[in-house]
């Protein structure tokens, strides 16, 4: 009964120094969770029902504050102090659990307020119906990924009941293979191994095919790898395969590497974009497969992606990264559309968090950034040096695209929202642009009617947000396409600037379809759009043919309708000289 808490489970893992201990709670655990599943699902009446709900979230609070209380105690720099004293140690610390469960008042959180293993299991039935394999196999996973904050999949391969049923299910991956950093003739291509393993890219083309690596996975890497794929055709489809150790993998039907035209017989190249999935707009099939159908050169993600509120427990960062992966709609977008991620808030730390949130350490902030690093396949992450962050500059087509990063570098002084080395390379970076348009996307909003400016350029740094614009229109910089999230829904506004000239920003926060602020307000007279409750997403068409490049926005809902749709010329977007 015990261990049917997930708290002193995770307990008694931190307590046990003997693997085959560990090993034996840890099937002890599956096999409670699973007997626990399975006699809820066949209870029908609800008041037996609400009883056992009640009893459970009772053991579930008392052992999880005394699991936190034990954790806080018998980590190594606690123990060196406090002494061999295990047990007084353990008394006090359930002690402290009851009191913690017979009251109202929160008890200690360490390292995370994000969902538990019920919820994330919930989250891959949302839209499918997964296999018992698949429960077990995740289930088995983050249970050991959640029992240690800084567990990494290295360390998960080692256990000996993952690794038993990784071979014996012919599991080689446990992520992508997700497509990357494209270039003029091909793509990189991310993939994370079950185990340390060499790993190859076999791509068809429309007349032969082509080897690509093998790379290594192993501790480093923590048993991802990037295989580089280059001179690739222009303007075709070329389906690729993933060998893991020699042998393919299984991966999804949709792996395919579609290449741009040449730059002289340029055609209008379409870009996606949104943010705001919350994890629950991950496995959203119809969704993923609109976007995937339009058949667009990239889909950019402004935050608020896969990760939930977890701090620093990077063993659980790296449990809602698998959920991601596991998700067919999701691994079927991927294997096919290139993905440039950048965090905010909800990926980062917890809601509204920046910069070192109070009670953390410039290690978690770079434990964190490492999660993320591996766990993505953009072509840099900010500085790639100890000053971190996970910005980047690149071009896709005939678009520059500029992603940065709003987390990393605040203090939570006013006026530090991208910090002033990032700020430096943002203005260097935006004179270097030779494309009709530069898509410049930030976690959260641009402009500051809804929540007042909460948590963004307004309420944090109006003068850099102000320096940002005048830059712009000081060195005439044409063709800026403002792109942004964290407030859920979609919402687009015309940002009017003192000479007459406007900005424009377009936000599809609409991934996972979550409420959030009013999306509409008579007050906000610049407004484009407004909507909530829509799984949707954004979608540049960008066509440099004219005389005076066009961009069409297009706000595209899960069934194909276009809820707002807008053109505007790159002279339209240009701010006029002095």
């Amino acid at each position: 009964m015990l261990l049917r808490s997930t708290g002193m489970f995770h307990t008694v893992l931190l307590l046990c120094r003997s693997d085959t201990v560990c090993h034996l709670l840890l099937r002890m655990r599956i096999y409670y969770q699973k007997e626990t599943r399975l006699s809820m699902e066949k209870c029908d009446a609800p008041a037996i029902r609400a009883t056992r709900g009640i009893i459970n979230s009772f053991i579930k609070t008392f052992f999880m504050r005394s699991c936190c209380m034990i954790s806080v105690l018998c980590i190594p720099d606690y123990s060196e102090r406090l002494g061999p004293m295990k047990c007084p140690r353990v008394l006090l610390a359930v002690f402290l659990g009851v009191c913690g469960a017979c009251s109202s008042q929160p008890g200690p959180i360490i390292g995370t307020t994000g969902g538990s293993l019920d919820d994330n299991l919930s989250l891959l039935k949302l839209f499918d119906t997964p296999s018992e394999d698949t429960i077990h196999f995740y289930t088995v996973a983050y249970n050991i990924l959640a029992s240690n904050p800084r567990a990494s999949f290295f360390e998960l391969s080692r256990y000996p009941e993952f690794a038993a049923f990784c071979r014996d299910h012919g599991i080689t991956l446990t992520g992508g293979p997700m497509l990357g950093s494209r270039t003029a003739d091909g793509v990189k291509i991310w993939v994370r191994t079950s185990a340390p393993a060499e790993v190859s890219v076999k791509v068809t083309t429309p007349d032969k095919e082509r080897m690509f690596g093998p790379v290594t996975t192993d501790a480093a890497s923590d048993l991802t790898g990037i295989i580089d794929v280059t001179g690739l055709p222009p303007d075709s489809r070329c389906p690729y395969s993933v060998l893991v150790n020699g042998t393919p993998a299984k991966i999804s039907p949709h792996a395919e590497i579609i290449t741009l035209p040449e730059s002289d017989a340029a055609k209008p190249v379409r870009i996606a974009f949104g943010s705001c999935y919350h994890r629950w707009g991950l496995a959203n099939p119809v969704l993923a497969g609109r976007i995937r159908e339009r058949n667009p050169a990239a889909l950019l993600l402004m935050g608020d992606i896969a990760v939930q509120d977890r701090k620093n427990h990077l063993g659980l960062h790296r449990a809602d990264y698998l959920l991601r992966d596991l998700h067919p709609a999701w691994r079927d977008l991927v294997a096919a559309v290139p993905v440039y991620a950048a965090w905010d808030d909800h990926d980062y730390f917890s809601n509204d968090e920046a910069g070192i949130p109070a009670g953390f350490t410039a290690d978690d902030r770079w434990g964190v950034r490492q999660v993320f690093t591996q766990s993505w396949n953009n072509p840099a992450y900010g500085f790639s040096d100890d000053r971190g962050g996970i910005f980047f500059h690149t071009q896709i087509g005939p678009c520059d695209v500029i992603m940065t990063d709003n987390r990393y570098f605040r203090t939570g002084k006013k006026g530090v929202f991208l910090g002033e080395d990032q700020m430096q390379w943002l203005e260097a970076r935006l004179l270097e642009c030779r494309g009709p348009f530069i898509i410049l996307s930030c976690g959260t909003m641009w402009s500051d009617y809804v929540s007042n400016g909460k948590d963004s350029w307004g309420r944090m740094d109006p003068e850099g947000r102000e320096r940002l614009f005048r830059f712009i229109e000081q060195h005439r910089i044409g063709g800026v396409l403002l792109i942004s999230g964290d407030r859920h829904g979609a919402r687009g506004f015309r940002i009017p600037r003192p000479g007459g000239f406007s900005f424009y920003e377009f936000g599809a926060a609409s991934l996972g379809a979550r409420n959030g602020p009013p999306v509409t307000d008579p007050s906000w007279e610049t407004q484009l759009y407004g909507f909530e409750s829509v799984y949707a997403f954004g979608e540049f068409t960008i066509d440099a043919t004219p005389e005076d490049p066009t961009v069409t926005f297009r706000l595209i809902r899960e069934d194909g309708a276009e809820l707002y749709t807008k053109t505007l010329t790159r002279g339209e977007l240009t701010p006029p000289g002095t």
